[in-house]
């Protein structure tokens, strides 16, 4: 049984320190993004749902931020995608880094939240299944995990970038 348990622990901590270290990598390579487009900004690391979480924040406001993300968090999305390359150059794994500039998908999360549970109000006073407009994997994922918080059912339909959630009668 002691063997068991120190395994598993071991194996946790290994879990940790790795996300760790692509935290650490990630920040790097943000630092040296900003130092290039001459930004400010601090660079915050943490551990969520089982991924590395890094945040770009600032103490002067997030307007200059906004370059980084984008219209639509589109930069942002980018960025994201090119912090998850320099992650896997460097450890050979690929990364589930999730990337926050400002708080803008802190924001958006919260909004989406109510969006799945406007759209779940909705499906239980008419019994009919609703169609959101399409959104991107991270915004499906929160809608998603709105939809069940309120014990409905929901689907992801349609191709990428026209990929969006239905949301169905539990």
């Amino acid at each position: 049984m002691t063997e068991g348990t120190t395994s598993v622990a071991a194996e946790g901590s290994d879990t940790l320190t790795r996300l760790e270290q692509e935290g650490e990598i990630a920040a790097d390579y943000l630092e040296g993004l900003l130092d290039i487009t001459d930004l400010d900004g601090d660079i915050d690391m943490d551990v969520e749902a089982d991924r590395a979480a890094v945040s770009i924040i600032s103490d002067t406001g997030s307007r200059d931020l906004q370059k980084l993300v984008g219209r639509d968090g589109e930069v942002l999305e980018a960025l994201q995608e090119l912090t998850r390359l320099a992650v896997h150059r460097e450890t050979g794994d690929r990364s589930r880094l999730m990337l926050d500039i400002a708080g803008f998908r802190a924001r958006r999360r919260e909004e989406l939240a109510e969006l799945g549970a406007k759209a779940a109000g909705e499906v239980r006073s008419t019994g009919a299944p609703v169609q959101l407009d399409p959104m991107t994997p991270f915004e499906r994922k929160v809608v998603h995990d709105a939809i069940a918080a309120a014990g409905l059912r929901s689907e992801s339909e349609g191709e990428e970038p026209e990929r969006f959630v239905v949301v169905l009668p539990a």
